[in-house]
C-alpha cells in the first residue's frame, strides 16, 4: 500500500442491507412501470398456467383462465360489445330474419318491392 492511502473498508451490514433494499425497489419500480393488460394482476407467488402447463414466476402478469389463473395469452379472447352485436345481427340476416317485422323477407330476386306478393 502506498504511503498516505487508507485501506478500503467494506461497507457495514446496515449499508449492505440498504443497498439491497434500493436494488429491490428499483426492480419493483421497473416492473410496476409497465402497465398490466386489462383484467390482469401480478402473481403473488409462482405457479403453473392450467391452459399451457408452463410455469409463471412471482410478479409476472396473470389473468383468469378457464380453470384458474394463467398467462394472459392463454385466456380466451373476450369480444367487445360491438363485436357481439355484429355477430348477432349477422346470424339474424343469414337466417333470413329481417329487422323491420322480424319475419322472412317478401322480396324476390329481380323484382321491386311493389311487385311482391300482397301484404297480409
Amino acid at each position: 500500500m502506498a504511503r498516505g492511502q487508507q485501506p478500503k473498508k467494506r461497507p457495514g451490514k446496515a449499508q449492505r442491507e440498504a443497498i439491497k433494499r434500493a436494488q429491490a425497489a428499483k426492480k419493483t419500480a421497473a416492473k410496476k412501470a409497465v402497465p398490466l393488460p386489462r383484467g390482469s394482476v401480478r402473481a403473488a407467488y409462482p405457479g403453473a398456467c392450467p391452459a399451457c402447463f408452463k410455469d409463471y414466476a412471482k410478479g409476472e402478469a396473470i389473468t383468469k383462465v378457464a380453470d384458474g389463473w394463467g398467462h394472459p395469452g392463454c385466456a380466451p379472447r373476450q369480444m367487445s360489445a360491438a363485436e357481439r352485436e355484429f355477430a348477432r345481427n349477422k346470424a339474424r340476416i343469414e337466417s333470413g330474419e329481417t329487422f323491420r317485422g322480424r319475419k322472412p323477407s317478401d322480396w324476390r330476386r329481380g323484382a321491386s318491392p311493389s311487385s311482391t306478393r300482397p301484404a297480409r
